[in-house]
């Protein structure tokens, strides 16, 4: 980093963004000796697909996201920063964030934005404010909260009023809406011995579509065991207090109780990918990811790079193993391990889904797929081999066999606790 004229900063290398994608290039860059400066909006590195064990108590917010500056601290070139980026110019390749302590410049040689992605609502921003999503430890916490808040009401409530207070709608089932249903009902089960009711809307005629065949119907009759209504083929129309109305493909509509509501469909790309499209020029898709070049670069900047989920290149999964090997792709070409312009290729080492406790499904290849306590073993490895730090790792396994193996939920006694939605905080006062 040094300092240059009117103010302005300067960097060989600035990274926006603290996700797998971000981290994987700075950590690459590392190899190099490449200095470079890291803005992120949150001081934590968050592991995302575990956002659902800290909302269902399994795990501590801590545990999954440590602060950046610790995952980072033997960086000798590392230069984290907290700030949101507001402004680029890539003609003159400068980019404004805002801190704290107000706005500042900084120019840079290579640009890489690892942003990630929001969720969508499909135009229905509205259910934004009826609903839970899990993509911050916020949204995990305040999910948390409104399911510690709706077992304790129904401990000592009449029988009505329980079954109103019990009911759970989960919008998507992919990964994450089929992980949340099938921990909601294991949580009601071991850990408060209630019962409940557990919707899981999907509009696609599949669970866990991207896996298909055997793999998704195992997934449909595991969840469908446990007790979780599954609707395919069906789609959100209305999110009223307390009710969810739904349409099947056929036109028939109905309505489902639901005193809590989580929203697993869709991403949409963050206002980053927005601004960088109107600096570059670069297209994007209907859900506001950059079209980048197959070298991972956008528009005709040679400069800047985009990977991960606020990108869309050759249909490749918007999960964290592409982001990294984006990430470590770019990093490449920017300590010359690659030449410039060397296309990209996703190396697909699989994917797994967990659904309830013992139970999950693995995809190798088409070939090879695992199912059941298996597959279920092999998500436990894999989650704790990409957990960061030991510490972290150490205490994941300790909560995993206590939640797990045992009847307990370590991450409900977590200190810190965080309000329901207001919505959920309005029904609470009335």
């Amino acid at each position: 980093m040094r300092n240059v004229d009117a103010g302005i900063e300067a960097a060989d290398v600035v990274i926006v963004g603290s996700g797998f994608g971000g981290l994987a290039a700075a950590k690459q860059l590392n190899k190099s000796g490449v200095d470079y400066v890291l803005i992120s909006s949150t001081p934590e590195h968050l592991f995302q697909p575990l956002l659902y064990q800290v909302a269902t108590g399994v795990l501590p917010a801590a545990d999954i996201a440590p602060p950046i500056a610790q995952v980072l601290r033997r960086h000798q070139g590392a230069d984290v920063r907290l700030g949101k980026v507001v402004e680029i110019d890539a003609d003159a390749a400068v980019l404004t964030y805002e801190t704290e302590q107000g706005a500042r410049k900084i120019r840079y040689g290579s640009l890489i934005a690892a942003t990630g992605a929001n969720q969508s609502y499909f135009g229905r921003d509205d259910f934004a404010e009826k609903t839970y999503s899990l993509k911050t430890i916020d949204d995990a916490q305040r999910l948390r909260a409104q399911i510690e808040r709706v077992f304790a009401e129904a401990a000592g409530a009449d029988q009505q009023t329980r079954e109103r207070l019990l009911s759970f709608v989960v919008v998507g089932a992919g990964p994450t809406g089929v992980e949340v249903a099938g921990q909601l009902k294991e949580l009601a089960k071991r850990y408060y011995h209630q019962e409940i009711s557990v919707a899981l809307v999907e509009g696609a005629g599949a669970v866990l579509p991207p896996f298909g065949g055997s793999l998704s119907e195992y997934a449909r009759e595991s969840l469908t065991r446990n007790g979780v209504e599954v609707l395919l083929d069906t789609f959100v129309t209305d999110i009223d207090d307390g009710k969810v109305t739904v349409k099947t493909k056929d036109g028939v509509e109905r309505g489902i109780a639901a005193e809590t509501v989580v929203w697993s469909a869709g991403v949409a790309a963050g206002g980053f990918a927005g601004l960088l499209a109107e600096a570059t020029g670069c297209e994007t898709d209907r859900a506001g990811r950059l079209l980048i070049n197959q070298d991972c670069t956008v528009g005709g900047h040679a400069d800047i790079y985009a990977i991960g989920d606020m990108t869309s290149l050759n249909g490749y999964p918007g999960q964290s193993p592409t982001a990294m090997q984006e990430g470590r792709h770019v990093a490449d070409i920017i300590r010359r391990k690659k030449q410039p312009g060397t296309p990209f290729v996703y190396w697909d080492k699989g994917s797994m889904a967990v659904i309830s406790r013992f139970s999950a499904v693995t995809k190798v290849s088409d070939k090879l797929k695992f199912t059941g306590v298996i597959a279920w073993t092999a998500w436990l490895a894999v989650h704790l081999f990409y957990l960061v730090g030991f510490r972290n790792r150490f205490i994941a396994v300790a909560s995993w066999l206590v939640a797990f193996i045992g009847t307990g939920r370590p991450g409900f006694a977590e200190t810190e606790k965080v309000a329901a939605a207001p919505a959920a905080e309005q029904r609470q006062a009335a």
